[in-house]
């Protein structure tokens, strides 16, 4: 079952959702050559914890894994998701990186993703991130009441295909509230008209994430890269299903 959040929870998730927006801001200055992952990790949870908030995904578990060990997941270049920062992953002009944030407060989680350039790039790596990022907006559109799941996956994943890219294998949005991770999944491909009927007051984690060479990836425990070592990026939004337009809770 989907949950529906009401007026209360809705406000409490506007709140972690702020924060997370806040912070995908900040990152903006502080994206650049020289600069390690692991100094972004702790800017992060600095900043996640004058606001209030919990770091969602420091201590997240899964099956297999040790837990999450950092704030944020720092994602350069050919890793798709949940890149571990650390002090040796120093940024270099040229390369992208994929942030994504989670965060935790009065009991209601935020979660959004966004990638930045790190100096000059490449027209290739530029694409690729347009791309990505009007993917994203494209499916946020269809996350209507009385539409379908199968309706945004489809606005997702039949532009990307149409744009010439690749939906990385096996990784999708999710539902999101009281668990960082809920119903429904949202997968970056599929046919409209298909899956559970959206509600108002349901929160979703819309995020494509788009390769250049191929969508098969290879997993090294927490972290998924493309298989052929191309590019990738990943954008993510938290929205609130409303009677009419759906809101963005992780903008500014």
């Amino acid at each position: 079952m989907i949950p529906v959040k009401n007026s209360e929870e809705i406000s409490k998730m506007r709140e972690s959702n702020r924060i997370v927006a806040l912070l995908l801001k900040e990152m903006e200055y502080r994206v650049k050559p020289g600069v390690s992952t692991e100094m972004l990790d702790r800017f992060a949870e600095d900043l996640i914890r004058q606001e209030g908030g919990i770091p969602a995904f420091k201590g997240y578990q899964v099956d297999g894994l040790q837990p999450f060990p950092s704030a944020i997941c720092a994602s350069v270049n050919s890793c798709i998701v949940h890149g571990i920062p650390s002090s040796r992953n120093i940024l270099i002009e040229g390369d992208i990186i994929g942030i994504d944030v989670g965060v935790c407060k009065d009991g209601f989680y935020g979660d959004a993703a966004r990638t930045y350039e790190v100096g000059e790039i490449s027209l290739q790596a530029e694409r690729l991130m347009k791309i990505t990022q009007e993917a994203l907006i494209r499916g946020i559109k269809k996350a209507r009441s009385g539409a379908r799941v199968g309706d945004i996956s489809y606005a997702i994943g039949s532009f990307i295909t149409e744009s010439g890219y690749y939906i990385a294998d096996s990784l999708t949005g999710h539902g999101i509230g009281r668990k960082l991770h809920e119903e429904p999944i949202i997968p970056n491909y599929g046919l409209a008209d298909r899956g559970p009927r959206l509600r108002e007051g349901m929160t979703l984690a819309i995020e494509p994430m788009v390769n250049i060479g191929t969508n098969r990836v290879k997993e090294s425990g927490w972290e998924f890269f493309v298989a052929d070592g191309s590019l990738s990026a990943h954008f993510e939004h938290t929205i609130l299903i409303t009677k009419d337009e759906p809101e963005i809770l992780t903008i500014c």
